[in-house]
């Protein structure tokens, strides 16, 4: 472990943002096998994955704006406590259906719009808390290593939540619930930081961060870049058909097949929070997509579920090199009192590559079959890398991080 990684495990404000972040990504991870399994169970319909997706990403379209203005605003911390704690009793609701035999697709649809609604405060409140909690010099590894939470949630936690499933659906929205208490616990815990705006909310203030961005191109560079890429290669809504139809496998094996990104995305924040980019960071973003892209090509024509496993590792290396460079950029870039609204238009970009993606993902494959949805996604991407190279010189130019 570096010197960095040691000061930064031993403050304990780190801790307490690390904690929280690891247990309310473990939730996440959980309810996405749970939710994705049953919906596929109940009908049978790679439409139907898609449309969760869908579902999740109006609420955040519609309040991911007034989200950002509030962190800006407001405590952040009591924000991300809240909202967690909201995402905690409706995976109670959902737990308390399972137990009864009652639960349905609409049921799981309306759970997923308050997820989605939940998260439109919360994402962006929990991105703009960390550059407050450390110094800029730490900054790279704090985001390499804050992200590596939500990896070691993705590695263990669907593999967890398919073991508990199997066992009871009811039991396993129930842990959820838990894993979001605790969460929601340790963000309570955080300091107070004040914040200085007391003016009326507009529409005009809301909209700042989507002015920042427009007037920044390497910043909306690499957010559109993560967008568009992740719209057309995002596999993950289709693992369900790929476990049951293609690689022949159970809740459990689903569980795994969703662990496997963070796997290879684990390995990556351990490289990187010892050795963090020094130079060529723009290219070696395009690099990393273009990667993403061809692994996504491997994982949609494998019929085995070890090559399946390992060409996801790689798609999840590869991501994470472009999530800590485009956190990076955004962070260093964005004055304080803006991060809530710049963080808001972000998770924005976030929420529609994936959310999106998974509903493009569920209709291409009802259209085509899950295996030309899934390829034609990864070829789309590494084209999108190549053409926006051209588009966004000045990202392709960066050197530094900071």
């Amino acid at each position: 472990m570096s010197h960095a990684d040691q000061q930064l495990f031993r403050d304990r404000n780190f801790q307490l943002f690390f904690g929280g972040r690891l247990f309310a990504n473990f939730a996440r991870q959980i309810v996405a096998v749970a939710v994705g399994w049953q919906v596929y169970e109940l009908t049978g319909d790679p439409l139907h994955l898609g449309l969760v997706g869908l579902v999740q990403f109006g609420p955040s379209l519609l309040l991911v704006l007034h989200g950002g203005s509030t962190a800006d605003r407001h405590d952040r911390k009591r924000i991300v406590q809240i909202c967690q704690w909201i995402e905690g009793c409706t995976a109670a609701w959902l737990a308390w259906r399972s137990y009864g035999g009652s639960i349905s697709v609409l049921d799981i649809y309306v759970a997923s719009a308050i997820f989605g609604a939940a998260s439109a405060y919360e994402r962006p409140a929990t991105g703009a808390m960390l550059p407050n909690l450390v110094p800029l010099a730490i900054l790279q590894p704090a985001i390499a290593l804050s992200t590596g939470a939500w990896q070691l949630a993705t590695i263990t936690g669907p593999a967890v939540g398919g073991i508990i499933f199997a066992f009871s659906p009811g039991a396993c929205y129930a842990s959820i619930a838990l894993f979001w208490l605790v969460g929601g616990i340790c963000n309570g815990a955080l300091p107070t930081l004040p914040r200085q705006s007391s003016a009326p909310q507009t529409l005009r203030e809301q909209l700042a961060g989507v002015h920042f961005i427009r007037g920044n191109p390497t910043i909306l560079g690499t957010i559109s870049l993560d967008l568009v890429a992740v719209l057309l290669a995002g596999a993950t809504a289709l693992l369900p058909v790929y476990a049951k139809d293609i690689l022949h496998t159970d809740a459990m094996g689903l569980g795994l097949l969703r662990s496997a990104p963070a796997a290879g995305a684990l390995v990556t924040t351990a490289i990187l929070a010892r050795k963090p980019f020094q130079r060529r960071v723009g290219m070696r973003m395009f690099q990393a997509v273009i990667v993403f892209g061809l692994a996504t090509v491997a994982f949609g024509v494998s019929t085995s579920l070890w090559l399946s496993l390992a060409a996801l590792a790689v798609m999840g290396a590869a991501d994470q090199i472009s999530v800590v460079i485009r956190n990076m950029l955004v962070q260093v870039a964005t004055p304080d009192a803006m991060r809530g609204r710049v963080g808001a238009v972000n998770y924005l970009f976030i929420s529609a590559s994936n959310q999106l993606g998974e509903f493009r993902a569920g209709v291409t494959a009802a259209w085509w079959g899950a295996l030309p949805a899934v390829v034609v996604g990864g070829v789309g991407s590494v084209l999108i890398a190549l053409l926006w190279m051209r588009l966004f010189p000045t990202l392709r130019d960066v050197e530094k991080l900071s």
